[in-house]
């Protein structure tokens, strides 16, 4: 719709995440002297809380906003920051809801402002952009996109790495059977003394190559961080797809030789593109496979979020609770393996059925009846009648699909490329060729300094999305660089402001 404002004409839109909508966008508020606009919305999700007692955590929504001018690229836009609070960096929060901003002003996270669940909505939130910064004129035809992610906030706090019997998981030297604990953000040292971090490795080396140290800078989990509640999605990928130019979506089709290598559904990946125009998809709620790192880690620098380490993996999944041997995502050795059934596939209302109550749940081969391929995301909490850790087959703080579905990408401590890595987040612009354009990030091309953790629909064997099973955390030596698997999903962690 197009709106008469002191900048030109202004063009909206706006998009979907899994369960998450953001709709009725304007500006008003404009202060030319300064050089801001507020930008207006709601937004509404389902399967929200915040809860004070265990996890004591909240979910949230990462909303950033996108703008092109003048038809031209599009660009992330710069949101005002003081000190984080809405009052003081000059945002307006709903009623019922907080907003935190980092101290890039790359977005904003939105969440409840009080204990509660179930369906969460906050009307007329306002955002001041400045535009002024981001090089924007009055005289600008502008489009604006303001896109939503869900996202679970993980505390600061001691947790454990290894469980004592996984596949080359982390342990205390000298005892396999000791995890690791990590209580602060310090140096790890990886060796052959007593407590030191060690693990076991392999000949293709897709284990490590148990050096060290792990720098102060390389994230270990300890510190909060925000993860995305579910694996990205072919909606949030499409979103994605569709800002870049002709050049940045011949690096990241789907559909080419690299990738699906045809237009058709293959592995119930439906993402469509011509070669021309905007990208497609039929299953916006299904989770995005086929990502090589060059692919996931372009999504999460154009998101302005960041891969996740092997122990923030860990962490997410664990939480501060005590090791389990053999344990999944949801806290016990116990695994469901009874076939499911699928009803309403390809819809939101996707579910499943028939299987065993009390079970772990996950989407791993030994239950399917679809074919090969990811469920929606989120599909047992939807589909369970008893909505518990388990049987929803969620981690301690709540996030989803972490055994199982798709491969969860992660950087590695296992190799020099991935220890190089600082954490720092994605700024949401991209080189000219589509590239992330982040300094300490592992390369693109290949896999060194990154590999994948939790398993996935074709695992046929448990052991690969146990917690602490570290079966292709670091691939470099193993992976072709060309290679791209519909397993190979991407979800995305930002350090807590």
């Amino acid at each position: 719709m197009k709106h008469i404002f002191p900048f030109c004409a202004l063009l909206f839109s706006f998009l979907w995440a899994n369960n998450l909508q953001v709709s009725n966008i304007s500006l008003g508020n404009l202060n030319s002297s300064s050089g801001f606009v507020m930008v207006e919305f709601d937004i509404r999700w389902e399967n929200s809380w915040r809860i004070s007692t265990g996890p004591a955590n909240w979910d949230a929504a990462w909303v950033f906003i996108k703008f092109s001018k003048n038809s031209g690229a599009w660009e992330h836009a710069s949101l005002n920051y003081v000190d984080g609070t809405a009052a003081n960096d000059g945002h307006i929060q709903a009623a019922g809801a907080t907003l935190t901003t980092p101290a890039d002003g790359k977005g904003i996270f939105v969440y409840r402002d009080a204990v509660g669940n179930g369906s969460f909505s906050a009307a007329d939130i306002q955002l001041r952009w400045n535009y002024a910064l981001d090089g924007v004129n009055l005289a600008d035809l502008l489009d604006i996109q303001v896109h939503a992610v869900e996202m679970v906030y993980v505390p600061q706090g001691a947790f454990s790495v290894g469980d004592g019997s996984s596949s080359s998981a982390f342990y205390a030297y000298p005892s396999t059977t000791d995890p690791y604990a990590i209580s602060s953000e310090n140096a790890i040292t990886v060796g052959t003394n007593t407590g030191d971090l060690n693990y076991a490795s392999n000949f293709f080396s897709t284990h490590g190559d148990q050096l060290g140290p792990i720098p102060n800078a390389f994230p270990k989990g300890f510190g909060a961080f925000y993860c995305m509640k579910y694996e990205a999605t072919h909606d949030q990928w499409v979103a994605f797809f569709n800002t870049l130019d002709a050049t940045q979506k011949s690096l990241h089709d789907l559909t080419d030789i690299d990738h699906k290598n045809t237009n058709a559904v293959v592995q119930r990946n439906t993402v469509l593109w011509s070669g021309t125009g905007d990208a497609t998809t039929a299953t916006p709620d299904r989770p995005v496979g086929y990502m090589h790192p060059r692919d996931a880690l372009a999504y999460l620098d154009w998101a302005a979020l960041r891969p996740m380490t092997e122990f923030e993996f860990e962490k997410a999944c664990r939480g501060p609770q005590t090791p389990v041997s053999g344990e999944f995502a949801w806290g016990n050795a116990n695994l469901g393996n009874d076939f499911f059934a699928i009803f309403d596939d390809g819809l939101p209302t996707e579910n499943v059925f028939d299987f065993t109550p009390g079970d772990g749940n996950a989407n791993w081969a030994l239950v399917s009846t679809w074919g090969d391929g990811p469920l929606r995301a989120g599909i047992f909490a939807a589909s369970v009648s008893t909505k518990n850790r388990v049987e929803t087959g969620a981690t301690y703080y709540g996030i989803m699909e972490m055994s199982g579905n798709l491969e969860e990408f992660v950087i590695t401590p296992g190799r020099p490329e991935g220890r190089a890595f600082t954490g720092n987040h994605g700024d949401g612009l991209l080189a000219a060729n589509g590239a992330a354009n982040e300094s300490s990030w592992p390369a693109q091309t290949g896999w060194a300094g990154n590999g994948h953790r939790g398993g996935s629909y074709k695992s046929t064997n448990a052991l690969f999305f146990t917690m602490s099973g570290r079966f292709f955390p670091a691939r470099a030596s193993f992976t072709s660089s060309a290679l791209n698997s519909p397993e190979w999903g991407v979800r995305g962690i930002r350090t807590a402001p």
